[in-house]
């Protein structure tokens, strides 16, 4: 077993509970974590044997693209995108930060963070 982690993909998108936030949009940072088992491509050295992570990307891509009021509903959404796509994923966790968020105080970020 091994880990995959992709750090810091950053996205513009228009999440948000507020209407404003749907409309002006904000910036989103996401790591993902997959557990998955690194041996075969190992030793193998084919694509074929991995977990292709440029598959994680182009989800995470896909459902930050969706429009959601919820950051939980975001981190479900890629979890589930990822179990479709992905061949021999063992488990994931997905951080979704959401950059100087709207709260009334200065904060740099807000994040959730979901496994599975």
């Amino acid at each position: 077993m091994g880990i995959i982690r992709i750090e810091d993909m950053e996205f513009y998108a228009f999440h948000g509970h507020f209407k404003e936030e749907q409309i002006v949009g904000n910036r989103f940072l996401i790591d993902l974590e997959i557990e998955t088992d690194l041996e075969p491509a190992g030793l193998s050295d084919k694509l074929e044997d991995a977990t292709d992570y440029t598959i994680a990307c182009r989800v995470v891509k896909q459902e930050m693209e969706k429009k959601s009021k919820l950051l939980e509903n975001i981190a479900k959404r890629i979890l589930d995108s990822l179990y479709l796509n992905l061949k021999n994923i063992k488990g994931a966790t997905v951080r979704i930060k959401k950059m100087n968020p709207p709260v009334g105080a200065k904060v740099g970020s807000v994040s959730v963070i979901m496994s599975r």
